[in-house]
């Protein structure tokens, strides 16, 4: 047993405990898009809950124009809008303070995940998003997020000590924690999707051992196609828990059956079950078998 007594062998789901930790654990749900991917939404209040958090990837190379264009339009339709900040792809202060300005002035904007950015070098003054903190440009925003890795960060973990791969990524963290202590905005971290529970809660376990007590926003797959999933898989750095999808892969009569987080959301349910305080607050869904059939999978508890 780790730290604190939360981790634990995982019970097997019942089919009640699957259905009732699947409702539980989409309920208020957030979701990602890209301006390309939402532009072939017709009108996302036919597929989403009213209110939803809807977040907004940046993408290099993506024109902030679009960025905020998608912003404005989610946000006309009464969704609470989190574009992505990715440090490594912002060459300035001017231009991070243009794209707050922008964000603010068309769309009302109020939240905002801030990232590294996946790319390995940076296009300017910024390789992380506590620089962007630290600028006081965020100032004002009443909720910020930042990103998590359950399984690693491959942007980091490169050159990270052998002995402890985690170490600068429980610095960043507990940094962060340090300034929500002391901010006015809400602060939870929102993870990079996986593909199995107990990686999750034993991350979970170890980053409150280290005095990180945010809430966490857990990523998931929504349901698509195998091949679809894997490649993102492969492209985003999912770390051990892709081998559900490798074993998947191998067991035919699953292969052509599309990937659905059931499992993962049955197992974490139950372990919430058995740990009232486990920190998952909600679930935040990557619709790679897009949004509309994202949606509806969701919708139907």
């Amino acid at each position: 047993m780790s730290l604190f007594g939360l981790t634990r062998k995982l019970t097997r789901p019942t089919d009640e405990m699957v259905t009732a930790g699947h409702a539980d654990f989409l309920r208020g749900y957030s979701i990602e898009v890209m301006p390309r991917t939402a532009a072939s939404v017709p009108d996302f209040r036919a597929a989403l809950p009213a209110g939803t958090r809807v977040y907004i990837a940046h993408i290099q190379g993506t024109p902030i124009a679009d960025m905020v264009a998608t912003a404005r339009r989610l946000a006309r339709d009464g969704f609470a809008v989190m574009p992505h900040f990715p440090a490594r792809i912002i060459p300035d202060r001017a231009t991070l303070a243009d794209w707050i300005a922008q964000y603010r002035g068309e769309a009302g904007v109020d939240q905002a995940l801030l990232l590294g950015g996946g790319v390995t070098s940076p296009a300017g003054d910024f390789d992380s998003s506590m620089q962007m903190i630290e600028t006081g440009l965020f100032d004002g925003f009443t909720r910020l997020h930042v990103a998590g890795h359950p399984e690693g960060n491959r942007d980091i973990d490169g050159t990270a000590r052998p002995d402890d791969p985690e170490a600068q990524t429980m610095k960043a963290l507990r940094w962060k924690q340090d300034y929500a202590n002391r901010s006015d905005a809400t602060l939870a971290i929102t993870t990079q999707f996986c593909f199995e529970a107990q990686p999750v809660i034993d991350w979970v376990n170890r980053i409150n051992a280290a005095g990180v007590a945010l809430p966490v926003h857990i990523g998931l797959a929504g349901p698509a196609k195998l091949q679809t999933m894997l490649k993102f898989a492969l492209a985003c750095g999912v770390g051990p828990s892709l081998r559900v999808l490798q074993r998947r892969a191998l067991d035919l009569g699953k292969l052509l059956l599309p990937y659905e987080p059931t499992e993962v959301i049955a197992d974490l349910a139950a372990h919430k079950a058995q740990v009232p305080d486990f920190a998952i607050e909600q679930a935040h869904l990557f619709p790679f078998g897009g949004i509309a059939a994202t949606a509806a999978w969701a919708a139907r508890g």
